[in-house]
């Protein structure tokens, strides 16, 4: 959404449509791009405001003009501005203009006539410069960066050449983004090159499942605070749930119950898996107390004071909280010991009591990451392993907002949901996928909801079939029975239709894109720069060390590439993967949201490498049209 355009059509100062778009990433508590109800009523619950669910709902429904249950930006808009009900608009207002932990910030916009300013999450900026601070604060490139002053708003200012963002996601996912690719020095005296680095940054957190719609380097090069504080709370996430994972900690099997298996776990959203960890150690415990979410539930404490006791490390010497102690008395004693722990981080005492829920998760997150405190499993259990494959398929799906957001492929696309996001994505069209046939999450969990399941992947499937997939033997039983292969066929096309619909500028006269089209376009682009490779195909041996996409990336912007980053003489396993790592940030440097991994170059692996080009020619017919 433009600012400026909203502004006119809704008759109001852009300051004020800027500041709604901005409260919009502080309701979205888990940064999926929506507002759910059960988001938009946590807020209300904060600030003493207790509608009930139906009522919440019905303020969805109004605006819900997809009838997904939840809101985009635009419908979150439209609730702001269009509710007729009077007392109910102002109840909404009250309460984004009221909500814990919101405050205007001096400097980060002007003041309109009406006096508006725009607002983000102080506690998040504050949270988030902290983890910064603790994370980077050992590497030598950082030292001129930190530490960021918590108290004003030096975080925007410091990230927006992306130098720290870069080093961020690789703190998250290591080695995303190959730093020989990053501009420095005397390179970051202008705004093209800060530009280039913020480009890169943005492509590779893409690469990792964050989603980066409706951000661009110029937002994060001016600073925009709910966005860059969006995008720093997904790359955090990302970082923070890796090891919430079966191979990372076996020990999470311990939180199944009874008549339950490792198909339950791994049908967990790590959120999930959390609630239960901490349950599980209140049991342990003796605690009678069980959570049901990182808010109301621990606003008082106590169930943190039982967490901390219970795995915390013998030789370390807690201190005794009160229980009886005021609410902030006590979450801050709480705190202190888990400095002790050296696990303070992303909350205050304020953000424990006030029960906020995004920082809180965090909270718990760093807790089990240090100390999960599960002994091993007594029995041994088969290890279900994501493929390279299968992670490249998550991310791209994240990466376009999908929601539920997807944590195991197999297990989170059964229901046929989310196929149905990816379709309607892939076709750029809201109309071809009919909600009427769309059996929502309300009725899912309703009995009988598996066969509803099942009939959206039956939907699901005659949608590819109409886009002229591939699917001889596929059915929508197939996907909800989570079968590997089949669901892997289904996903790949969506996948490979999404990156060839960026080609259609090079399509043929029936606007069909093929293979041997694409790669017709790479060698055309390498010879009319003057470049020595070619490719006859994706299968292409010549592909494996790196050089054919580095030129072709040299051809699409002239002098980008630092030929001595580029080992001529690569022969061992690692030398062709430091090629690969550098080819694929230098495509993500000049726009190509590719999310193919270093090991897929190498390997040749043919639809990987296609999508890589692919971007790469998008790229350069972009380039070619400025």
């Amino acid at each position: 959404m433009d600012p400026e355009q909203v502004a006119a059509e809704k008759g109001l100062p852009v300051e004020t449509v800027r500041e709604i778009m901005g409260n919009f990433s502080d309701f979205d508590v888990d940064g999926n791009g929506y507002v759910t109800s059960k988001e938009l009523g946590d807020v209300f619950r904060a600030v003493g405001i207790d509608l009930p669910g139906h009522e919440i709902r019905e303020l969805i429904k109004k605006v819900d003009k997809d009838n997904d249950k939840r809101l985009d930006l635009a419908e979150f808009f439209s609730l702001y501005c269009d509710i007729k009900n009077k007392d109910v608009a102002k109840t909404f207002r009250k309460a984004i203009s009221k909500k814990e932990g919101i405050s205007a910030l001096a400097g980060t916009s002007d003041t309109s006539a009406e006096g508006t300013t725009h607002s983000v999450a102080e506690a998040e900026k504050v949270a988030f410069a902290n983890f910064i601070n603790n994370k980077l604060k050992q590497e030598e490139e950082c030292k001129a960066y930190l530490p960021i002053n918590e108290n004003n708003d030096d975080i925007f200012k410091k990230i927006n050449d992306g130098i720290l963002l870069c080093k961020m996601i690789n703190h998250s996912v290591a080695d995303t983004v190959d730093e020989r690719a990053i501009n420095r020095g005397k390179k970051l005296n202008n705004v093209y090159t800060k530009r280039e680095n913020l480009t890169l940054a943005l492509n590779s957190a893409r690469s990792i499942g964050c989603n980066i719609v409706n951000i661009g380097a110029g937002d994060l090069l001016h600073g925009t605070p709910h966005l860059v504080l969006g995008l720093l709370w997904q790359i955090i996430r990302v970082g923070l749930f890796a090891k919430i994972d079966l191979q990372q900690v076996p020990g999470l099997m311990r939180l199944l119950r009874e008549g339950e298996d490792i198909n339950t776990l791994l049908s967990l959203s790590p959120e999930e898996l959390l609630i239960r960890w901490v349950n599980y150690h209140m049991e342990q415990a003796g605690n009678p107390r069980r959570i049901n979410n990182f808010g109301e539930d621990i606003k008082d404490s106590e169930v943190y004071v039982t967490l901390l006791r219970q795995i915390a490390p013998r030789e370390l010497q807690l201190d005794h909280v009160n229980l009886n102690a005021a609410p902030l008395v006590k979450a801050e004693a709480m705190l202190e010991n888990a400095d002790k722990m050296k696990c303070r981080q992303f909350v205050s005492a304020q953000d424990v009591v006030n029960g906020n829920q995004k920082l809180n998760m965090a909270f718990v997150a760093n807790l089990f990451n240090t100390y999960p405190a599960l002994e091993p499993p007594d029995e041994d259990f088969e290890e279900i392993e994501e493929t390279r494959e299968e992670k490249t398929f998550r991310n791209w799906m994240n990466s376009l907002g999908v929601s539920p957001h997807v944590n195991r492929l197999f297990t989170d696309l059964c229901n046929g949901l989310v196929l149905l996001q990816l379709i309607e994505i892939v076709k750029g069209d809201p109309s071809f996928v009919d909600p009427k046939r769309v059996n929502k999450m309300d009725k899912l969990a309703k009995p009988g909801g598996n066969m509803k399941k099942v009939e959206n992947c039956n939907y699901a499937v005659e949608l590819c079939k109409g886009m002229k997939f591939s699917l001889v033997g596929i059915g929508g039983n197939d996907i909800y029975d989570g079968n590997d292969k089949l669901t892997l066929a289904i996903v790949w096309q969506l996948m490979r239709a999404y990156t060839l619909r960026l080609l259609s500028k090079i399509g043929t006269q029936d606007g069909k894109i093929s293979d041997k089209i694409v790669v017709d376009a790479v060698n055309t682009k390498l010879e009319s720069a003057g470049k020595a490779s070619r490719i006859t195909s994706f299968q292409d041996p010549c592909i494996a060390d790196s050089r054919v996409v580095l030129e072709l990336v040299d051809a699409i912007r002239d002098k980008s590439v630092n030929w001595g980053n580029y080992n001529e003489s690569a022969s061992s396993d690692d030398e062709m993967l430091g090629n690969a790592k550098y080819a694929l940030s230098m495509a993500r440097k000049i726009g190509a949201a590719v999310y193919a991994l270093p090991e897929d170059i190498v390997e040749v692996k043919p639809k990987m490498v296609m999508t890589v080009f692919a971007c790469l020619i998008a790229v350069a017919r972009a380039e070619e049209d400025k």
